[in-house]
């Protein structure tokens, strides 16, 4: 398992962008997929994006796609997640996760590591 630690949370207006980072530590990070998942109050964590161990072939569940961008840098043990046109649905926890499978999924249970999240907020 891997440590992570995500940063790059706040408030924002909708429509506008942030980026959030998530920085591993441990051995083992060029190998894992890593995705990023989040939770709204009273509501399920729910998948949001995922990139391969290569940083080639991404995922990205179907409220966010085409409006957030996920990458990698494994030089830097560092993964990037780019949000643009925000809404005030986007509002939530955000985690980052890693998968030692490699694959870009988006099932909860292929990762074994978390961080402690970052809090989203879009105000209307």
């Amino acid at each position: 398992q891997m440590q992570l630690v995500e940063s790059g949370g706040g408030l924002v207006q909708a429509g506008g962008s942030l980026r959030l980072s998530c920085v591993a530590s441990g051995r083992g990070f060029s190998n894992y997929a890593m995705g990023w998942f989040r939770q709204a109050p009273g509501k399920e964590r729910e998948f949001v994006a995922a990139v391969r161990w290569s940083g080639e072939g991404t995922n990205y569940g179907a409220a966010v796609k085409g409006r957030f961008t996920i990458s990698r840098d494994n030089a830097k043990n560092t993964v990037y997640l780019q949000m643009n046109s925000l809404k005030p649905e986007d509002s939530a926890v955000y985690f980052c996760a890693g998968d030692p499978s490699g694959a870009a999924g988006s099932a909860q249970i292929k990762y074994d590591s978390w961080g402690q999240g970052t809090q989203v907020t879009v105000s209307s």
